[in-house]
Order: C-alpha cells, then sequence, then structure tokens
C-alpha cells in the first residue's frame, strides 16, 4: 500500500507523447486549407463536424453554424486568452474539463471526446494545449463528419472523416511514446 501523499500506479494516466520521428508527419497537412471568406464558406456548408482550438471554434460559432464538438483551452498560439463567453452557447449543451498537458494526448481527452459524441456533443475545455485533440475527433466521430483546425497564419485545415483518416490516426496513435502522468483528480 503506497504512503499517505504517495500516487499510485492506478491513479497515474496513460498519455500519448509525440517523438521527434513523428513531428514532421503531424505538421503534414491532412486535409485542404482555406482563408478568410472561402474558409467562411466551407464551415457554413458542412455538415456533422467538430472544431480543435479555440479560433476555428470561435469563428463557427461567429457564423451560427455549430461543431458538435468543440475543444478549446482559451489560448491562441498559447498566448493570447480568449474571453470564456466565446464558446457559452456550444458549452451550454455539454461542458467537459480535462487536463491535457502540452505536446500530448491524455486518454482523459480522448475520452471526453468519445463521451461527447455519444451524448449528442458539447464543448471540451482543455487545462493545459488542445493541438492534439484533432487526434481524437478523427478517431471518435463518424465517418462522414469533418474535423477543422486552425494552422496558425495559413487558415484552417478541413479533415473528412472516413476509414482512411481513421486508419491514418490509429497508426500515429501507434507510433507515439505512452507515458503515465498523475491523473488530474
Amino acid at each position: 500500500m503506497p504512503r499517505a501523499g504517495t500516487r499510485s500506479a492506478s491513479s497515474d494516466e496513460r498519455a500519448w507523447a509525440v517523438p521527434d520521428s513523428l513531428r514532421s508527419t503531424l505538421a503534414e497537412r491532412h486535409g485542404p486549407v482555406y482563408a478568410g471568406v472561402e474558409a467562411d464558406r466551407r464551415i457554413r456548408a458542412l455538415g456533422t463536424f467538430a472544431t480543435c482550438g479555440d479560433k476555428v471554434t470561435a469563428r463557427a460559432i461567429e457564423l451560427n453554424h455549430l461543431p458538435l464538438i468543440g475543444i478549446v483551452d482559451y489560448k491562441t498560439r498559447r498566448k493570447e486568452p480568449v474571453p470564456p463567453g466565446s464558446f457559452r452557447v456550444l458549452g451550454a449543451r455539454r461542458t467537459l474539463r480535462v487536463a491535457n498537458p502540452p505536446g500530448l494526448l491524455t486518454e482523459g481527452l480522448r475520452k471526453a471526446v468519445k463521451q461527447l459524441v455519444a451524448e449528442g456533443g458539447g464543448l471540451i475545455e482543455v487545462d493545459g494545449e488542445e493541438d492534439l485533440g484533432s487526434l481524437a475527433l478523427v478517431e471518435s466521430l463518424p465517418a462522414g463528419a469533418t474535423v477543422i483546425y486552425g494552422i496558425p497564419g495559413e487558415g484552417v485545415s478541413f479533415v473528412r472523416v472516413d476509414a482512411t483518416s481513421k486508419e491514418r490516426v490509429r497508426r500515429l496513435i501507434a507510433q507515439m511514446e505512452v507515458r503515465r502522468i498523475p491523473h488530474g483528480d
């Protein structure tokens, strides 16, 4: 039995870290990228979709086209704060909060995405960094949905969820380094 104040292995959470060998693969475009009016037009035309990132989530809400799920960390480029009220309408469906340290994809974030897919959507607020959440979205959304996320200085990437994109995500996650991190209880 662990000493008081000592975490046991069962209180740790699995997380997947991107090894240096995968950084260039993750930086590749996995869908078309659009900016400005064209990005807005394409967002409005989407059926089922999810967003990963504060700016794209806020923009979809501004366009009155709510994503099924939005993943945000209330920062852009990790330094510009985003007002919490920006996502209120999406959070009204349901809001889940998860810890997801920078550079990791935690089991908690993956489970939160699966839960919201099953329960009709909502907002995931990340304490840490949401960047790898797009992988969890592709992994869990149904075929035919679209995942959109911002590429700083370029625009919005649109990734269609299908068997090919799901398999690509499964392969990427399988190549990531599994770590144990203290659970955020």
